[in-house]
């Protein structure tokens, strides 16, 4: 096969959890540009939809499903939904997660109710999500791609209980790599600052502040990361040119 044919995804079918918006709704192009069928997954039914229909705008075949992945049992329909719909499932991106209490930053002083809630979207949900898809990816084998975040990277004193979370996340990934191999695939993508609407919320940055902050960011390379440079990565991890790449955390950082 020749090394650039190795980057595609012709044949495969993707779920991309939280994909109406940012850096899901650029996972999930990336992989429709790259070749895939792409189950749309979040909790906004219209942001989905949008999406899907991009992906299929893009000549790839596409399906919206209306996903909590907090709720028990809903990354387990997720899975059904997309080889019900798309016949197959063999990559999987749980990137779904944020900070849902924007005032649960220090963990001495984060309360039990906002600590779950953090861990549940952002650990719990990944867990969920991989098991499921281990279990659609029993036979097939496949890839299955956890976003973490640059923030699982040494002390967060003003972002604890996600930088935990995102730690965890890192050692999930490993700990799946080796006990779904040699069929399954587990790796992660780490991103950096990416100035979505969930990351404008959860800094509380003026938009219109953008500009002065990316500057003040020890940033090496300059700037902001893009959904898209995400995108990439992932479809490196789920493509054939990573087939012996597996446990892995890439760092999206620009250098951070």
């Amino acid at each position: 096969m020749a090394v650039l044919d190795r980057f595609g995804l012709e044949g495969q079918v993707a779920v991309v959890t939280g994909a109406g918006k940012g850096i899901g709704r650029g996972i999930a192009l990336c992989l429709a540009e790259a070749g895939a069928d792409v189950a749309v997954a979040a909790r906004n039914d219209a942001e989905i939809k949008e999406v899907a229909s991009e992906i299929q705008a893009l000549g790839r075949r596409a399906v919206a499903v209306p996903t909590d992945v907090t709720q028990d049992g809903a990354l387990d329909a997720l899975a059904k939904a997309a080889v019900d719909e798309l016949g197959s499932l063999t990559i999987w991106v749980n990137n779904a997660g944020g900070i849902p209490d924007t005032t649960a930053r220090y963990l001495t002083r984060v309360d039990d109710a906002a600590w779950d809630s953090q861990l549940d979207l952002n650990l719990k949900a990944v867990w969920a999500g991989s098991k499921a898809a281990a279990a659609a990816m029993a036979e097939s084998g496949g890839s299955i791609i956890n976003i973490s975040s640059r923030t699982a990277f040494g002390p967060q004193s003003k972002n604890g209980p996600y930088g935990a979370a995102k730690a965890a996340v890192n050692s999930l990934t490993q700990t799946l790599s080796v006990e779904l191999a040699p069929r399954i695939r587990v790796n992660a993508v780490a991103p950096g600052p990416i100035p979505t609407q969930n990351f404008i919320e959860c800094t509380k940055v003026d938009p219109e502040q953008l500009d002065a902050m990316e500057k003040a960011l020890p940033i090496p390379l300059g700037r902001f990361g893009t959904p898209e440079d995400v995108g990439a990565a992932v479809v490196y991890m789920a493509s054939p040119a990573a087939s012996w790449v597996t446990g892995q955390c890439l760092y999206v950082t620009g250098g951070m």
